[in-house]
C-alpha cells in the first residue's frame, strides 16, 4: 500500500498486541471446539470412492448401466 501525506506508511506497533494474543492461543492445546468434526458425526461421513480423472472418460464406449429413454407420460 502507497503512503500519502494524508494516510503515512504503516508500522505495524499496532499488530503488537495482537500477535501476543495469537501466540498465546497457539500455546492452548486443542480442544472439541477446535479439532474439527465431532467424533459422531466422522462415522456418518462416508469413505471416499475412487473416481476417473477428469478428461479420462471414452465417450464412445458402451455404458456398463442399461439406459433407457425417458417416455413421454
Amino acid at each position: 500500500m502507497d503512503s500519502t501525506p494524508d494516510t503515512p506508511q504503516h508500522d505495524g506497533s499496532d499488530l503488537a498486541e495482537l500477535r501476543a494474543e495469537i501466540d498465546e492461543l497457539k500455546k492452548l492445546p486443542p480442544t472439541e471446539d477446535t479439532l474439527g468434526v465431532p467424533e459422531t458425526v466422522a462415522e456418518e461421513i462416508p469413505d471416499p470412492e475412487p473416481t476417473d480423472a477428469i478428461g479420462s472418460e471414452d465417450w464412445d464406449a458402451p455404458s456398463p448401466r442399461p439406459h433407457t429413454e425417458p417416455r413421454d407420460a
